[in-house]
């Protein structure tokens, strides 16, 4: 039989971002690089909203499983924990999520300091824009 265990995130605060449906932890945002590292928090069954990542990005998955949907609701790609996936920006349409426990991956934006994800409406307008500066800032607010 196989062990589950659970990421100990007890010492976290987490941040709701209400728009996209999730909770977030940015452990470090450089501005010189133009990467931002952010834990991502996906409550279990809940898929998120639908968008595009317009930079770079890497998973790695911590706890659960990190499921992907096209814009169609068909399921396209399940990450286990522990599998890490490096990504170019494609702009491809899509929603993610956690499958039956809540999961939490660690999300590596890499190579700009604008805009790295933009959510989409169902006729593919963008409604929201997550930037590097609001990972800059969401860092600036939990600093001491």
């Amino acid at each position: 039989m196989m062990q589950t265990y659970l990421f100990d995130d007890r010492q976290i605060v987490w941040q709701t971002v209400d728009f996209i449906g999730a909770q977030i932890y940015v452990l470090a945002a450089d501005e010189a690089l133009g990467i931002a590292d952010v834990l991502i928090r996906f409550e279990a069954n809940t898929p998120g909203k639908l968008h595009r990542h317009v930079c770079d990005f890497s998973t790695f998955v911590l706890q659960g499983e990190l499921r992907f949907w096209r814009p169609d609701g068909a399921v396209k790609e399940v990450r286990p924990t522990a599998s890490y996936v490096q990504v170019a920006a494609n702009g491809e349409p899509h929603s993610e999520g956690a499958g039956d426990q809540t999961a939490i991956v660690l999300f590596s934006f890499r190579g700009t300091t604008g805009d790295m994800i933009l959510y989409l409406d169902d006729a593919k307008n963008v409604v929201f824009r997550l930037a590097f500066a609001d990972f800059k800032a969401a860092l600036t607010q939990r600093l001491p």
